[in-house]
């Protein structure tokens, strides 16, 4: 176990812990856009950042991307800390001035509503955190979605942004974007996401849509399970 101190407070935790998840373990908020347990962490959206104390040193860290140790004190709520979380969100709102998620954030921080930047018209609420590529690739196991152009230009979207061959209209990207920018809608027999409709299975107990069947196909595929079996919602199983 490895001995530090958040806020004041002693905490112990197992060596290669984050510190976000030991400051969460023990009731320390410290807000995020990006970090998802269902992922590998990227620390993207930098609203998590802390400073670490280590000796008479300090620097301003990624908490949900830098393991506790030995001795180190962490301030989540400093003013230095304060004052980077409050610039970062000033360039989120910028960045995504559409984003309903990102104005609360800035209005918990006090954080003016007037953007200190000029706002892109163009972004709409991505924050290009990976988190919707990385749930594709590491999760699902497709790879449908990614980064397309550099600097400036870069954006989430499938392939040479046309219709995608490989995404199986899961939903898993809609569900895990922080800000609701990836746009996923369902009815009762179909699902359109990425340019993309998606005929929906009934379940066949209570025939109730429950999921797209290129997913079941998928699911079926890669674990051996007979679709037959797939072919029945959670309720019924």
């Amino acid at each position: 176990m490895v001995n530090f101190i958040i806020d004041g407070k002693k905490i112990s935790a197992e060596k290669g812990t984050m510190v976000l998840e030991a400051a969460r373990a023990n009731g320390i908020d410290i807000p995020t856009l990006c970090a998802h347990e269902a992922v590998s962490r990227s620390g993207a959206c930098r609203l998590c950042v802390v400073e670490m104390k280590k000796g008479k040193r300090a620097k301003i860290v990624t908490s949900c991307l830098y393991p506790v140790e030995e001795g180190i004190i962490i301030e989540t709520k400093n003013e230095r800390v304060m004052n980077v979380r409050r610039l970062v969100l000033q360039l989120l709102m910028a960045r995504c001035p559409e984003s309903d998620v990102i104005r609360d954030l800035a209005s918990q921080l006090g954080v003016d509503a007037q953007p200190r930047f000029a706002a892109d018209e163009d972004k709409s609420k991505c924050i290009l955190c990976r988190s919707c590529v990385r749930v594709c690739e590491e999760v699902v196991g497709v790879s449908a979605i990614g980064f397309s152009c550099r600097g400036a230009d870069k954006a989430v979207s499938t392939p040479f942004n046309e219709d995608s061959a490989v995404c199986i209209g899961c939903g898993a990207c809609a569900f895990i974007c922080p800000t609701g920018h990836i746009e996923m809608e369902t009815t009762e027999e179909t699902r359109k996401i990425w340019g993309r409709t998606f005929k929906m299975k009934t379940c066949d107990v209570c025939g109730r849509y429950f999921a797209p069947e290129d997913q079941l196909k998928y699911i079926s595929k890669k674990t051996g399970v007979p679709l037959k079996e797939l072919a029945v919602c959670t309720n019924c199983r």
